[in-house]
């Protein structure tokens, strides 16, 4: 894949406005309340490389408690503070095992997040702070239809308007995004794979929302205008 920009427009509901991609940007499509022409967008990391995560079985039906031994706690440290997080390898398996490969090796450590849009998420875990993108490894199957939602304080994969093409970029939504949620197996109903949510330092997620943005780097909006960092991310064991 290169990065040529090429749009794809998604129509939603008669409730909603157009929202466009670009189809070699890791993007997260947002609901535009200004302009039907509004392009939000953010750059991927996509390589050729195989997939890291082969397979992780789990048993346990969707609609079953999920004990201690299913959830994962992690400690996303950035200056603006900590975000404490919990993952659900039950519920997104190959989603979650793939984070702590990147996690377990440095790879989000003096990463940015490049992304933030007030009243609807932010998005991280792809540039360095002088953006300079990062080699990822291979795509994770999309695992949207878990039962999982887009709900304010949740973290979910970012990707390409492929629906199997995350790699590591991430967001966490700041309000209740249902637009993202999983409707149908096909691209255009795919919706994006939610594996965690925060349970503590939602008041730093709240202050990083509100940060002024602008063009920077490759992209041309929603950029943070002073750095804000991923200073490390460690899997709480």
């Amino acid at each position: 894949m290169n990065n040529n920009d090429t749009l794809i427009g998604l129509l939603l509901t008669a409730s909603m406005v157009t929202l466009l991609l670009f189809s070699t940007w890791n993007a997260v499509p947002v609901p535009n309340t200004s302009s039907a022409t509004n392009r939000v967008t953010a750059t991927s990391a996509v390589t050729s490389s195989e997939m890291l995560i082969d397979s992780i079985t789990s048993s346990k039906p969707q609609d079953q408690p999920m004990t201690t031994s299913d959830i994962v706690n992690v400690t996303m440290t950035t200056n603006y503070g900590a975000i404490e997080l919990e993952l659900y390898a039950d519920k997104a398996p190959l989603t979650v095992a793939n984070f702590i490969t990147y996690a377990d090796e440095g790879f989000y450590n003096d990463t940015i997040f490049h992304r933030v849009i007030d009243g609807f998420m932010i998005q991280g875990g792809g540039f360095t702070d002088e953006f300079v993108q990062k080699e990822t490894k291979g795509h994770v199957q999309n695992e949207a239809d878990n039962g999982l939602t887009n709900a304010a304080g949740t973290i979910a994969m970012a990707r390409t308007p492929d629906p199997h093409s995350a790699t590591a970029q991430f967001f966490i939504n700041v309000a209740d995004n249902d637009f993202l949620n999983f409707r149908s197996a096909d691209n255009a109903g795919y919706g994006y794979a939610v594996f965690g949510k925060v349970i503590g330092g939602m008041d730093v997620v709240d202050k990083i929302k509100a940060v002024p943005t602008g063009a920077g780097g490759p992209m041309p909006t929603d950029v943070p205008q002073e750095t804000v960092s991923i200073t490390a991310v460690t899997i709480n064991r």
